[in-house]
């Protein structure tokens, strides 16, 4: 869709402080008002948008557009997601990956452990993808261990969020990869480097920070249909065959991410493997296995089966519509040109590539709510800079400082921030203290990290 044209009675400074009202707006409407998020979300959309000068007959179809570009990928992870965590869920696999982990790791230290676990699952997944996949696993371990569930969730996210934003073979960071020619190899050192610290302190050393202060209640619809009764002498499926079921997806997709090199491009085998490595062909296999491993093979019916995967999805209906609502409002921020605005107001300053690449990142995903978008966009801006400048800065580097700043300040135009606040049963000021506040963590310490690493290598 051709962004539409706009008036021009709003422009520069006029359209970033129109952008900054409408988040303050929704932030008092949703968190201090108690109104519904979804019809919020959609009435400030449209209102931005108005007063943003996009004509009024493109104006719903702008937000339409970004709800239906957010839902195409997002609703299809989550209700596949959703079945298969259900379905480990019912079937006792994710209490024996409860029961592994804490054996091995210890109670004290199943944060630890979350974070470890995110990180390795994150690698070739999109954060929503990765964030399903585990929230049973989260739900399980804050239960058996009498742990706040922000304690062993929020380390989660930040594994998970830490290699969306640094770590290649990611499809975000492999964006950044190909646009700045670095290496991908030194880039993966480099990301680990920086990557692995930046995680443990956003994640269990936050975690342990934050949770004295805000909590959140295990007890609410969503987390429920993950958590089983707590019966010792119930027979649980093996740990390797539980394992299998859910890495399925993230071995599928690292395999599409290797067609090329397994298989000729264009070739029949490597359009196969491109099938195969399509994270909702790839989740979507590993719900089909689950109906088997954790259904049939458990002794459950078909007729159990489909009331388990009918059920869950309805707790799932409020989660999938405030997702599409905040993609939609970030549809409205880069048609209305509030985007453009936002990077031409750092093109008059003198800063270093990384700083710029990281600023870039960063005021792309404030404004647009999107860390892939904000990652993709910003290493075509910011990628002839780099290269200009010569040897004076390693490109491996560039793609951290740009993947730093784009998972910075997640608020409400991004649907993780709302998926994040629905599954842990949080209030808007409660997410924004926590998750906002993890997000920016990782983006200012990553940034550091690299920055330091710029003087050493």
């Amino acid at each position: 869709m051709t962004p539409p044209q706009t008036s021009t009675f709003l422009h520069g400074n006029g359209l970033l402080a129109a952008a900054a009202l409408a988040v303050l707006l929704l932030i008092y409407l949703i968190a201090v008002r108690k109104l519904n998020p979804f019809v919020t979300l959609t009435v400030v959309s449209l209102g931005l948008g108005a007063v943003a000068g996009i004509p009024l007959k493109a104006l719903v179809k702008a937000f339409e557009a970004g709800v239906g570009n957010t839902l195409g990928h997002i609703a299809l992870l989550i209700a596949l997601g959703t079945m298969l965590g259900k379905m480990m869920a019912e079937s006792g696999g994710a209490e024996r990956i409860a029961r592994t982990l804490v054996a091995t790791f210890g109670e004290r230290r199943a944060h630890w452990a979350m974070m470890l676990i995110a990180f390795i699952v994150g690698l070739p997944v999109f954060f929503e993808v990765g964030f399903v996949l585990l929230i049973p696993l989260a739900f399980n371990i804050a239960r058996r261990t009498g742990t706040p569930i922000l304690m062993v969730g929020l380390p989660m996210a930040a594994g998970l969020s830490v290699v969306h934003g640094l770590v290649p073979p990611h499809p975000a960071a492999l964006l950044a990869v190909t646009a700045y020619h670095a290496d991908i190899g030194r880039t993966i050192v480099y990301a680990l480097l920086v990557g692995l610290p930046t995680a443990a302190i956003a994640g269990p050393i936050f975690a342990k920070l934050i949770t004295r202060y805000v909590s959140a209640d295990l007890e609410h619809p969503l987390a429920r249909q993950f958590l089983e009764a707590d019966d010792p002498s119930r027979e649980l499926p093996g740990f390797g065959i539980t394992l299998f079921t859910i890495l399925l997806p993230v071995l599928l997709m690292l395999l599409g991410s290797w067609a090329d090199v397994l298989a000729a491009p264009g070739s029949p085998a490597n359009n196969v493997l491109a099938l195969l490595g399509n994270s909702v062909m790839a989740v979507l296999l590993a719900t089909l296995l689950s109906f088997y491993t954790f259904g049939a093979r458990r002794g459950f019916s078909r007729d159990t089966v489909l009331a388990f995967s009918n059920d869950c999805l309805a707790p799932t209906a409020t989660v999938v519509l405030v997702i599409g609502a905040g993609g939609g409002f970030g549809r409205i921020l880069i048609d209305s040109g509030i985007s453009d605005a936002a990077i031409a107001a750092t093109q008059s300053a003198h800063l270093s590539p990384l700083l710029f690449g990281w600023l870039v990142a960063a005021l792309l995903r404030i404004a647009t709510g999107s860390a892939t978008v904000a990652m993709g966009t910003a290493c075509s801006i910011v990628a002839p800079i780099a290269a200009a400048a010569g040897n004076t800065v390693h490109p491996e580097l560039m793609v951290l400082a740009t993947g730093a700043g784009s998972l910075i300040l997640s608020h409400v135009n991004d649907g993780g921030f709302w998926m994040v606040k629905e599954f842990f049963n949080m209030s808007v000021t409660q997410t924004l203290k926590t998750w906002t506040v993890l997000e920016t963590l990782i983006s200012v310490v990553a940034l550091l990290l690299t920055l330091g690493l710029s003087v050493i290598v």
